[in-house]
């Protein structure tokens, strides 16, 4: 039986990140997979294949607007065999990173099957018992399908098999208002795709403030998405390859593909967890803020245990884990400043509390607002939907909403000054560069000052300076 001081499941970015780590530094690393591939969820069928098919979406939707800018109009023939190349060949690329000879030069050993605990210090892969000192467990999540009745005769997609469709779908019904949801309806609609989205909530993203959220629905449909909200899907059906979702609000709504993105689920259900003693629900493993289980020697992170389905989340987590488990030195997870962003177009990047949460916790924020249709470069990229928002109390950032173009790129100014507990003078202080998007975050700020510059007491003020100082 071979043992290891570190027995790490899951091939994703958190266990990667540790493997990495924890093998450079001479310890004995066993690395599982159960999949064939290194990677994980992320680059196979999340991140990467999603925001490339979003791209080329994208640019299919530049095309048709290019009249706004002076250029003949056209509208793009969609080939999905040849998009589906492109999205594979990316992955392909970034797959090299994770090539497991490199994590077998650093020292790891790498397997690929199923692990599951035999007890708190054994794992069985492959009919081959592994021991270890210490664990990581960072299996991951998988799409959430709900028990819907016909769901499953009638055939779905989930983002695993969303990126291999042979030909475009005429018509995608999309379960779920979600980010996922939102992103493959806006580029499936671009590609030439007629969308619903199926939303159960009042409204789409119910974890933003509902202004931003509406400021982006609206976006959403004016370029053709069918979205329903407070509707539930209650039962699904298929005729001639044809489905139909019938509706909680009386409804039926018809499509040849039917995409459900309603969720993620833990991937805790084969690890014999209760054999290792690890307690978990099937919302995933409990864990302290050192990243500990129940079982102090065995870590967790990434989906599996929340509470951030991101994989800079995991990634963030690992590190905690890398100074616990390896260092010995304890270190806290923090999630004050969790920065995430929604891949639409236009973008919608969030960190810290809304303005709703702020409200829920007894503060009496001040919000900032501005629009990119006043900054002078959103004008001359004809891009000028969206706005920034700012929730802040006592000159300091509580958190901040950007809806518009590069918002993801944007939003990291603001997660630095809130990291660094920096002052809203201080960013408006900064020199920031003409003409660029990064602007919105200085006129943002600057609307709080405005009242108080211009009011009558400092024109006053300003008048009597000028007339008794030469």
């Amino acid at each position: 039986m071979s043992e290891y001081d570190l027995v790490i499941i899951g091939g994703g970015a958190g266990g990667l990140v540790v493997a990495s780590v924890a093998s450079q530094l001479g310890l004995q690393v066993c690395l599982i997979e159960k999949e064939n591939k290194l990677g994980g969820d992320c680059l196979h069928y999340g991140c990467v294949p999603s925001k490339t098919l979003i791209h080329t979406a994208k640019v299919a939707q530049q095309i048709r607007r290019a009249g706004d800018v002076g250029l003949p109009v056209s509208e793009p023939r969609v080939d999905m065999v040849a998009v589906n190349a492109r999205i594979r060949e990316v992955v392909e690329h970034i797959q090299q990173h994770d090539d497991p000879q490199r994590f077998r030069d650093y020292g790891c050993e790498v397997l690929f099957g199923a692990a599951r605990f035999i007890d708190g210090h054994t794992v069985e892969v492959n009919a081959v018992r592994i021991r270890g000192k210490r664990f990581v467990i960072a299996t991951g999540s998988r799409p959430f399908v709900p028990p819907i009745p016909g769901l499953e005769q009638a055939g779905y997609l989930t983002n695993i098999d969303m990126f291999s469709l042979p030909d475009l779908p005429p018509r995608l019904i999309v379960l779920g208002g979600g980010p996922i949801g939102l992103e493959m309806a806006q580029a499936f609609q671009r590609l030439g795709s007629q969308v619903t989205v199926i939303e159960k909530q009042p409204q789409l993203l119910p974890q933003e403030d509902s202004d931003v959220a509406a400021a982006l629905q609206a976006a959403l449909q004016a370029e053709g998405i069918n979205i329903l909200t407070s509707v539930a899907a209650e039962k699904v059906s298929i005729e001639n390859n044809v489905r139909s979702v019938a509706c909680s609000d009386g409804g039926v709504i018809q499509a040849e593909q039917l995409l459900v993105a309603v969720g993620r689920s833990a991937n805790v259900d084969e690890l014999g967890l209760d054999a290792a003693g690890v307690s978990y629900t099937s919302k995933g493993i409990a864990v302290d803020k050192r990243m500990r289980t129940t079982q102090k020697h065995i870590y967790a992170c990434g989906d599996v245990c929340g509470p951030y389905p991101f994989t800079h989340m995991a990634e963030y987590q690992a590190g905690i884990v890398i100074s616990n488990a390896i260092f010995r030195f304890p270190k806290k997870a923090d999630y004050r400043v969790v920065p995430w962003v929604t891949y639409t177009d236009p973008e919608l990047a969030r960190v810290g509390l809304t303005e709703q949460q702020a409200k829920e916790k007894g503060i009496t924020p001040q919000v900032l607002r501005f629009d990119f249709r006043d900054i002078d470069r959103a004008l001359t990229e004809g891009e000028t939907t969206g706005f920034s928002k700012l929730v802040t109390h006592k000159g300091r950032v509580l958190g901040a909403s950007i809806l518009g173009q590069h918002a993801g790129e944007l939003i990291h100014e603001i997660v630095l000054a809130m990291q660094t507990g920096a002052k809203i003078a201080n960013i408006s202080a900064a020199i920031h560069a003409y003409p660029t998007l990064a602007q919105i975050h200085r006129r943002t700020v600057n609307t709080a000052y405005a009242p108080k510059l211009f009011s009558k007491t400092t024109r006053t003020l300003v008048k009597w300076i000028n007339r008794l100082l030469p």
